[in-house]
């Protein structure tokens, strides 16, 4: 039961601590335009990423690449048994 408490604190710690930063950060901002008023206006905040794609299209290319790996490792292993010697030189 015990265990079970500071397991639950542990995690709420853990959860909680970037709230904390982003509050620390946030009281900074708001103090740091009084000091710098006069100076050149502060740049535009970065733009989120794109959506990258989604866990399912993750595994569905995931899959068609392996498979495609294996075809092609299957191809070439094929090819190497399959060759033909190699050709004795002309004796001179």
């Amino acid at each position: 039961m015990l265990n079970k408490f500071v397991a639950i604190g542990l995690g709420a710690v853990i959860a909680l601590a970037p709230l904390a930063a982003v509050a620390q950060t946030e009281q900074l901002a708001q103090a740091a335009p009084a000091a710098t008023d006069t100076t050149a206006p502060a740049a535009k905040p970065m733009a989120k990423p794109a959506h990258m794609g989604s866990h399912r299209r993750h595994i569905r290319r995931k899959g068609n690449t392996a498979g495609e790996r294996a075809r092609a490792s299957a191809h070439h292993m094929h090819k190497m048994h399959m060759a033909p010697a190699a050709p004795a030189a002309p004796k001179s």
